[in-house]
């Protein structure tokens, strides 16, 4: 099938107006759906951003149904920056949509920077749970630029992914939060907040962490 055929754009009803959904479809039998977000709008966060682009390629190429939602305001996606919380609500909406569309298939939660926290936000209001979560770059607490991302409750089999030396959602808040219950951490020595010069491995450690959740 050519590649044009696989790509398509979508929008469906949210909360707040519609949303618009990137959608990238394997040439092979698919074995799950993929769900990545995207970094903070307010610092020009898309669905095209080299991070979700790069997850969504290379988990399209093992087989997955990618989606990549657009955040409120962003691209096709009607509504205003909510903090998160409105987010979240979005983010269920596209999950319910997505579970509508392809009931028997997997689903995976893959959040990056802001789209980490929105994911943290929502995954326990999913029902039944995603079947694998994965937050890169969580924000916990302060960051720098002052915004206040408050710590949430995810699930103990969640992939958590982190650069040592990220500059907007400092290392040492994850792991005031992380420590209490000696959270696992996968950590990359040296790597900022998108994860640069280590980012095709961190996407193997996702591929990974999927491929064993739906076994």
């Amino acid at each position: 099938m050519p590649e044009e055929e696989l790509r398509s754009t979508q929008l469906i009803d949210g909360p707040a107006g519609q949303l618009q959904l990137l959608i990238d479809r394997p040439g092979v039998p698919v074995q799950g759906i993929a769900l990545i977000s995207h970094p903070q709008p307010l610092l020009g966060g898309s669905p095209r951003h080299r991070v979700p682009l790069t997850l969504s390629r290379a988990l399209c190429g093992a087989g997955w149904l990618t989606v990549r939602p657009s955040f409120r305001g962003v691209d096709g996606s009607e509504g205003e920056y909510a903090d998160g919380i409105g987010e979240a609500q979005d983010m269920l909406a596209v999950v319910a949509h997505l579970r509508g569309e392809y009931p028997h298939l997997p689903l995976a939660l893959v959040g990056f920077s802001f789209g980490a926290y929105v994911f943290a936000r929502m995954a326990g209001a999913v029902s039944p749970p995603a079947d694998a979560l994965v937050l890169m770059g969580l924000p916990v607490g302060t960051v720098p630029g002052g915004r206040d991302y408050a710590a949430q409750d995810v699930p103990g089999d969640c992939l958590l992914l982190h650069g040592e030396a990220d500059e907007m959602a400092p290392l040492t808040n994850l792991l005031d939060w992380a420590r209490p219950t000696q959270r696992e951490v996968v950590l990359y020595a040296g790597a900022d907040h998108f994860f640069k010069g280590c980012l095709e491995r961190a996407v193997e450690r996702v591929l990974e962490h999927l491929s064993r959740a739906i076994r």
